[in-house]
């Protein structure tokens, strides 16, 4: 017997993100809802990737930025209170 619907998954759903766009200077990236402006000068990790590994963002647990390709990891908390979370990068 083959049910008409599939059953509900046992993954969290991946939230809301999106790259809204790229500056020289930065982009802007929405999160469920709420824009955000990340400068290169803040963080060094996104000024030398491609175009294309910026907007490969993932939101899991409804507060966790991923970028799989630069190995990236950042909490939705971090930019919204930067003061709390002070950066601390090994880029060059």
């Amino acid at each position: 017997m083959k049910s008409e619907k599939n059953g509900t998954g046992t993954l969290e759903a991946p939230g809301s993100v999106e790259v809204q766009g790229v500056s020289p200077h930065g982009f802007w990236l929405l999160v469920e809802g709420r824009e955000y402006f990340l400068d290169f000068e803040a963080y060094p990790w996104f000024k030398e990737a491609k175009v294309d590994q910026i907007f490969n963002v993932s939101l899991l647990h409804g507060h966790h930025l991923f970028w799989n390709e630069l190995d990236v990891d950042l909490d939705v908390a971090s930019l919204e209170e930067p003061e709390r979370f002070p950066l601390i990068s090994k880029a060059s």
